[in-house]
């Protein structure tokens, strides 16, 4: 069978990655999946001809309600939808968004929500039957490349120090985008910097929104303790996530974050903003902490660094969690059944 995949596919990105990811799980049961940025169409009706035009795809598939299942709504072959999570969390506040939603969801042969939290908020503000949407946590992979140095990517992120190991470093890996909230910690991470020069800050991931990315690297320009970093292959990041402190997430919508899994897995603690998406993941204590409030973020912070054992402890039990809950064989098995429906 051949499919149509419609994705957002900024680089470097964590839809990026999902995408690519389930675009292997569909091909790796023999089927051909064909995988496009949404942002190529202007319309559903440019999808339609493409697909009538081609008349050898037999199914499609989309990830995000809004901004690429609205490209499938006048295609006259089956399709399944996979939600992104802004699409949910943020997108049915907005009525005109809502509508659309609700039409790609009634019209699609099944859909993929990655938590139970998902699944539920979708049944709240979208109408469908309940039994279209499936549950699959996002299955997670790491695989950092060996030759890193750790003391050259600080140094070319603009870290200057003699000793990199006597270093705290919080690594926020995230987009530039609005959602995501970079510059949330900031002012109050550099006040915590002043006290103790080790704990610094780096900000890693693409520039995907030019204004949000013009003013961060102003703010942090001026900003003490706080740095940008070039974004880095996949293999990269995961090497410089290994070698830092903690992860940080600090989004003010998650609907599951690939960047917290993959720390999980990778064995490194996380310090994520409390918000649904995040909490369905981070139990805090237990799987690392959370936070509500800059000011929480630098006490959470504070007990990673002085409390060994809590440290030890979250290392431990995310990288449980993740073995057990974020299986690739279950979510390679998940993907390629519902395909089948689409025949």
């Amino acid at each position: 069978m051949k499919l149509l995949f419609l994705a957002a596919l900024n680089p470097k990105t964590g839809n990026h990655t999902t995408a690519e990811r389930i675009r292997s799980h569909i091909e790796s049961a023999g089927h051909t999946c064909e995988l496009r940025d949404a942002g190529e169409f202007h319309s559903s009706a440019d999808v339609a001809n493409l697909v009538s035009q081609n008349s050898s795809f037999e199914g499609a598939l989309a990830i995000h309600l809004f901004r690429a299942g609205r490209l499938l709504l006048d295609i006259q072959i089956p399709y399944g939808v996979v939600f992104g999570g802004t699409d949910i969390n943020e997108d049915v506040k907005v009525e005109q968004k809502r509508v659309v939603m609700e039409q790609v969801l009634l019209k699609a042969r099944f859909a993929v929500a990655f938590t139970e939290k998902l699944k539920e908020e979708a049944e709240i503000f979208l109408v469908s039957q309940t039994s279209k949407i499936y549950i699959q946590p996002q299955g997670i992979q790491t695989e950092a490349v060996e030759k890193f140095c750790w003391a050259e990517f600080l140094r070319n992120s603009g870290v200057i120090c003699e000793n990199v190991d006597e270093l705290h470093v919080f690594l926020l890996v995230c987009g530039l985008r609005r959602v995501k909230d970079p510059l949330y910690l900031v002012e109050v991470f550099s006040g915590w910097h002043c006290e103790n020069l080790l704990n610094v800050l780096v900000i890693i991931g693409p520039k995907i929104d030019p204004v949000l990315t013009a003013e961060v690297e102003a703010v942090v320009k001026r900003t003490a303790g706080v740095f940008l970093a070039q974004e880095r292959s996949q293999q990269e990041l995961h090497a410089a996530m290994k070698r830092c402190f903690a992860v940080v997430n600090s989004s003010v919508s998650e609907g599951m974050s690939a960047a917290i899994l993959e720390a999980l897995d990778l064995g490194v603690p996380v310090l994520a903003r409390d918000i649904p998406g995040n909490a369905a993941v981070v139990q805090h204590e237990v799987t690392g902490l959370l936070y509500s409030s800059p000011q929480e973020f630098v006490h959470q912070s504070q007990r990673l660094l002085s409390d060994h054992g809590l440290r030890e402890r979250v290392v431990r039990n995310g990288k449980l969690y993740v073995e057990k809950h974020h299986s690739l064989k279950q979510e390679r098995e998940t993907y390629q059944q519902l395909v089948e429906t689409l025949r």
